[in-house]
């Protein structure tokens, strides 16, 4: 056998040894970003339509896991307490399609210790999101969260009407590149960055958005 063709077979067993590595880190993924919204700005179909929409992301994906939630939370009549995104996502550890850590508990993912940046919240494929300075700038992630992951007492709607509404309503976004155009504590939150104008897809989209939710696996 010729030094080229041994070469050539070379680069292609290389080749498929990273293409089974990454299949792998893909399949043990516990935490991305959406690659897609549901296309109707902030209408996800409420919780249940946003876990479906992570689950379906992921097992086209290649994951094992088949219990996904969407970190989303959400607001009784008259604002009172609903459910809470940091409720919904198990105990963790949880990590990227590249197998890289973002947090190792509940705990660990609501302090200034996390993972959570640009580098590291993927989409299920393993691809990054675009961030301010790119174009378009999707860095607006949905969560209706305070900082703390839990439902917003920010006063108004912070939620979309708790993931119904597509047209009026604002829901409260974080930045998942950890920038914003103040340098403040908040609009460099990974969850609890600013109120969106308002929960259309072209709203969302106008202020820095497009609809993308962060998914964990709830271990």
């Amino acid at each position: 056998m010729s030094f080229s063709r041994i070469s050539t077979v070379g680069v292609l067993v290389l080749g498929m040894g990273l293409a089974w590595s990454a299949q792998a880190q893909q399949a043990n993924m516990t935490f991305f970003v959406t690659s897609a919204g549901s296309g109707k700005g902030g209408d996800l179909g409420g919780l249940e339509g946003a876990d479906a929409h992570c689950a379906a992301l992921a097992k086209a994906a290649g994951a094992k896991t088949t219990n996904w939630h969407a970190y989303l939370s959400t607001n009784l009549p008259g604002g009172d307490q609903g459910v809470d995104a940091r409720g919904r996502i198990g105990k963790g550890p949880w990590q990227n399609a590249k197998g890289v850590v973002v947090a190792k508990s509940v705990a660990d993912l609501h302090s200034e210790h996390n993972n959570v940046n640009k580098q590291t919240a993927l989409t299920e494929k393993g691809e990054p999101i675009k961030g301010r300075g790119d174009t378009p700038n999707e860095h607006d992630i949905l969560t209706g969260s305070d900082p703390d992951g839990r439902f917003s007492t920010a006063g108004g709607d912070t939620t979309c009407g708790n993931w119904t509404k597509s047209g009026e309503g604002s829901a409260i976004v974080g930045h998942h590149d950890l920038q914003g155009l103040k340098d403040t504590r908040h609009m460099k939150s990974w969850n609890s960055s600013h109120g969106s104008r308002g929960c259309s897809q072209d709203l969302l989209k106008g202020s820095g958005g497009a609809g993308l939710f962060y998914c964990f696996a709830a271990n």
